[in-house]
């Protein structure tokens, strides 16, 4: 059966309106996306700055986490010679995703911020930011993600991180007897693998630390 002349114009102009709404909605978007690219951009910049800013913070007279110390982070490459180093050392329950410098006004290196995933959770990964200074003190950490047991492994935040705030940074250990020595990390209650999860992933982004501010690789 051969297409008459008019079913031929109507299918020509149904495609051309198609083309059309297609063309318009492609442009819209890539307007908009130019539009909205650099202020997205920007928050993004600002909210990593300000997660990186939060484990350098230090309680002062009133009890509330405050800045001490006016930093600029810096984003700088994970050493994948390290990283390998970690893993040939049985550091292999978490790694390193990021590492930022961060400097001082004057641009004096004050330490290091260096994010950490522990595959070891018991709800799946673990991420968080930890800081820790020039003279060996890991100043705190901030979890950026977590999906643990609610009133259980979700209470790393409420229970671990403050623990790992302003320490002598060394080998730390999950007890659930109580902390006494120095390098102890009171375990949460009912939730010991979360416990050694976080305390795991903090213990290898020690040791990044100490092999990059030894000059990279031992």
């Amino acid at each position: 059966m051969s297409m008459s002349k008019e079913d031929l114009i109507r299918i020509i102009k149904d495609t051309a309106v198609i083309f059309g709404i297609t063309l318009v909605a492609g442009l819209g978007l890539g307007f908009v996306y130019e539009l909205t690219k650099e202020p997205i951009a920007t928050q993004e910049a600002q909210a990593q700055a300000d997660a990186c800013a939060e484990v350098f913070k230090e309680i002062n007279e009133a009890g509330v986490l405050d800045t001490v110390e006016e930093l600029t982070f810096n984003p700088i490459e994970v050493n994948p010679t390290i990283s390998e180093q970690l893993k040939n050392e049985d550091y292999n329950v978490a790694y390193i995703d990021s590492v930022y410098e961060a400097k001082k006004a004057d641009g004096t290196l004050y330490g290091y911020v260096i994010g950490v995933t522990s595959t070891s959770g018991y709800g799946g990964n673990i991420s968080f930011y930890m800081g820790i200074t020039l003279d060996n003190m890991l100043k705190g950490v901030s979890i950026l993600s977590i999906s643990e047991t609610p009133g259980l492994g979700m209470n790393a935040e409420k229970v671990l991180v403050p623990q790992f705030r302003n320490r002598k940074l060394e080998e730390y250990k999950v007890v659930k007897t109580g902390a006494v020595s120095s390098d102890e990390i009171d375990a949460i209650t009912s939730a010991t693998i979360t416990s050694n999860a976080v305390t795991n992933g903090v213990n290898t982004g020690a040791r990044y630390f100490t092999i990059l501010s030894e000059g990279g690789n031992e």
